[in-house]
């Protein structure tokens, strides 16, 4: 049997549909416009045009339709959308014609011939067997025309990636008799084309390694089976060349374009890229003249705009000026302010810029609408707004609660539109949401050099409501639980936080855990078991407070007797668990990073006193202070420069298990490890008892520096100094015992999440802890 072609397909098709018309037709006369029912499906009859690899059973399993049911058209047409979404069927078609006692359902199908062999001809450079892994057309699969145009795609691209950019790739097929298809890829690798060199012709104002810094085409190096620097990519060169113009014109060369690019063999076995660049001259402003401006003097945006007389002419001043007129009106309620720029030439070399202002009239917020919010209430996002009805409508704003409404991280989009109503100077704010998934069930697995390998269990919510049953979410409230259980730790924890406490910006919280490490230590456990109770405010911008109140249970436990002295304060504080701590923290925090996560400026500054035990109950009576900073500088070239450092110190109320002013080892104070003394084991910068088993201090202090350079996207190198002591006594900085290193790392931004590696080698050490250097893996974030 030989295929049908999509035009005879067509016109059978076509002649189908016709007799169904005409059925239809003479059906709808004759049933009475008062039915009270429509006619049944009684038959339904599949036919294939053509070969088909698909059985009759097959087709109804696919099918909604079915006999003794109404005829429906919207289930036909998602009828027709199973039957192409099998794969193979190339044309379907459902139609009905009336039979005795109710109707006949015939479904018309053009199967998909089955391809028989794949053959891959020309490659040399990558295995056939490579391609096959790639490409979807399989021996066996039904044949179709979009799979093969996607894997033609995707073999260019693999080629492409291995710097064979001028290859071509073409996909055929024939018929091999009526049922089966073979399909041929055949290619013409061409050479390998490695970009060695860039060189420019015509830039006499910009350096050409700031033309190659903006330009997506690299030059090959040592990395470059990592960063795929050095191929030569149509498309991008296209690119570069709007980026090389664009940098030309924010220096002022409103006329510069590339005139050409060429590529040339060079005698190191690569490519010389030439670009030329035809500058023109670089223009400045004369004039700077705002008209049109009534409801303030225009001198006063006319100082804030960055081009004034003898700025450059740039898109980029042009793009600030124009955002800078906006906000001033916008935060003064002039929404419909329109502005028409005009750029007049007066010299070669000289425009005079006037901006011409329509202000329109001022508005206030009459109504705020939100839309798309199916799980998230109301009060939530409305108590994200800082702009009111019956106020004056803000655009700045409405636009800082867009931006609070994204912080949440409870929408995938946010759009805050204005609306015209029937009372002139008033607008609606529509706020429309998209909702995204704000749960997550995770598990995994991990190793650092301090927990060891561990395997975790979390669930969490960050949209939750604990009194939505049964789906608990809408409410903006955050739940997290997690379970983890390694080599070195157990814990549980589970809390909840509610940030508006009553209506207010208060965040309420609370938590209760269990904890057991054995990684503190090399001679003895401890286990923390308890709860808290956090209230948290932000006083002023980039400054919060919180108060916490903690009672947990904390035990010393299988200790290695026969490493630990009897006077040792291990050794008694293991004899009086388990404590009951009650305690009150209390903290100040001050954040102005610019990223949480990679910040290049800014600072962070925390404070925290607790206190334990007296009118709060409990065995444990001490005290402390812990003073923490951090400052980031950013440097050219992307380098990030750290400083970051601590002073702390703890007390006691009373007599302690090391003596008069003493707390209990739990509560002492360590460096060393990845989180401040890299080049020091964990906990090893401390005083010790007499088998040198760190038993902490009662004050400390370090300070760190560290410089990291971009040495790919994603990766990032590091070279640090770490400084530290831990003493015995209160208040005590002596550095007779200070300990020091240096050290180099790599930063990596994974999937997983961040990856610090480091390597510090001590430079000033103890007897105890010296060591030929220490190695730090930790994953994750740093707040």
């Amino acid at each position: 049997m030989t295929l049908i072609s999509p035009n005879s397909f067509k016109k059978i098709a076509l002649v189908a549909w016709g007799i169904v018309f005409l059925f239809s037709t003479s059906l709808s006369s004759q049933v009475p416009s008062g039915a009270p029912a429509a006619p049944l499906i009684k038959e339904i009859d599949v036919q294939f045009v053509g070969f088909s690899s698909m059985s009759r059973e097959r087709v109804l399993d696919n099918l909604a339709t079915k006999v003794d049911q109404p005829f429906n058209d919207h289930l036909v047409e998602e009828d027709v959308k199973a039957l192409y979404a099998t794969g193979e069927v190339s044309n379907a078609r459902i139609f009905a014609e009336p039979i005795e006692g109710g109707l006949k359902v015939t479904v018309l199908l053009q199967g998909r011939p089955k391809i028989e062999e794949v053959l891959i001809e020309g490659a040399s450079a990558i295995p056939a067997s490579k391609i096959r892994k790639e490409i979807s057309t399989k021996p066996g699969d039904a044949f179709s025309e979009e799979h093969l145009a996607d894997d033609r795609q995707k073999i260019l691209k693999l080629y492409e990636d291995r710097n064979y950019t001028d290859v071509q790739v073409e996909a055929t097929s024939s018929e091999m008799g009526s049922k089966r298809m073979r399909v041929i890829f055949r290619i013409n690798e061409g050479p390998k084309l490695i970009v060695k060199e860039i060189r420019f012709v015509g830039n006499y104002s910009i350096q050409p390694k700031d033309l190659m810094k903006v330009m997506k085409t690299k030059t090959a190096n040592i990395l470059s089976f990592l960063t795929k620097n050095g191929r030569l990519l149509p498309n991008d060169i296209e690119e570069d060349q709007e980026l090389i113009r664009t940098l030309y014109q924010n220096r002022g060369f409103a006329d510069a374009k590339v005139t050409d690019v060429q590529s040339t063999p060079n005698e190191k076995n690569g490519l010389t890229l030439t670009i030329t660049v035809k500058e023109g001259p670089q223009y400045r402003v004369r004039r700077l003249k705002i008209e049109g401006m009534n409801i303030a003097p225009a001198s006063i945006l006319e100082n804030e705009m960055k081009m004034k007389s003898g700025s450059l002419y740039t898109p980029e001043g042009m793009g600030a000026d124009l955002k800078k007129i906006r906000e001033f009106y916008g935060s003064r309620g002039y929404v419909d302010m329109v502005i028409q720029p005009q750029i007049t030439p007066v010299t070669e070399t000289q425009i005079d810029l006037i901006y011409h202002l329509e202000e329109g009239m001022q508005s206030y917020l009459n109504l705020v609408t939100i839309q798309g919010n199916t799980r998230t209430k109301d009060k939530v996002i409305r108590r994200e707004m800082v702009i009111q009805p019956g106020g004056i409508y803000n655009t700045t704003a409405v636009d800082l609660s867009k931006t609070r409404l994204m912080n949440l991280n409870y929408f995938s989009k946010v759009d805050c539109v204005p609306e015209d109503t029937l009372i002139p100077g008033r607008k609606d704010l529509k706020v429309i949401v998209e909702e995204k998934k704000t749960g997550a069930l995770h598990f995994g697995a991990g190793f650092n050099t301090i927990d060891s390998l561990i395997g975790f269990a979390e669930l969490e919510q960050s949209n939750f409501d604990l009194l939505n049953w049964p789906n608990f979410t809408g409410g903006g409230e955050r739940f997290r639980t997690r379970v983890q259980y390694g080599i070195q730790r157990k814990d549980f924890t589970a809390s909840l936080t509610e940030p508006w406490f009553l209506g207010y910006k208060v965040s309420v919280g609370g938590e209760v855990y269990y904890h057991e490490a054995s990684f503190l230590s090399p001679v003895y456990n401890q286990s923390n078991w308890g709860g808290a109770l956090q209230v948290r405010k932000e006083i002023v911008p980039c400054l919060a407070g919180s108060l916490e109140y903690r009672p947990e249970q904390i035990s010393i436990f299988n200790v290695q007797s026969n490493s630990v002295p009897a006077n040792s304060p291990i050794q008694s504080d293991a004899n009086n668990s388990p404590y009951f701590k009650s305690a009150i923290l209390a903290s100040l925090n001050w954040d102005t990073r610019d990223n949480l996560f990679l910040p290049r400026k800014g600072h962070q500054v925390d404070f925290t006193f607790f206190g334990a035990g007296g009118g709060l109950g409990g065995n444990v009576q001490d005290y402390g202070i812990t003073l923490e900073g951090k400052k980031y500088f950013s440097l050219p070239w992307d380098m990030i420069f750290l400083t970051k450092g601590s002073i702390a110190a703890v007390n006691s109320w009373s007599g302690g298990s090391k003596g008069v002013g003493t707390p209990p080892i739990f509560d002492e104070l360590y460096l060393g490890g990845a989180n401040n003394l890299r080049g020091f084991f964990f906990r090893q910068v401390s005083p010790v008892d007499g088998n040198n088993n760190p038993i902490g201090g009662n004050s400390s202090a370090y300070m760190t520096g560290e410089l990291t350079i971009p040495i790919i996207t994603r990766v990032r190198a590091a070279i640090f100094s770490d400084w530290g002591l831990v003493n015995a006594g209160s208040y005590d900085y002596s550095t007779v015992d200070a300990c020091g290193d240096i050290g180099i790392g790599v930063r990596l931004e994974l999937p997983i999440g961040p990856v610090n590696i480091d390597w510090g080698y001590p430079v000033k050490y103890q007897s105890y802890n010296k060591s030929n250097g220490q190695f730090n893996f930790t994953v994750g974030y740093q707040f």
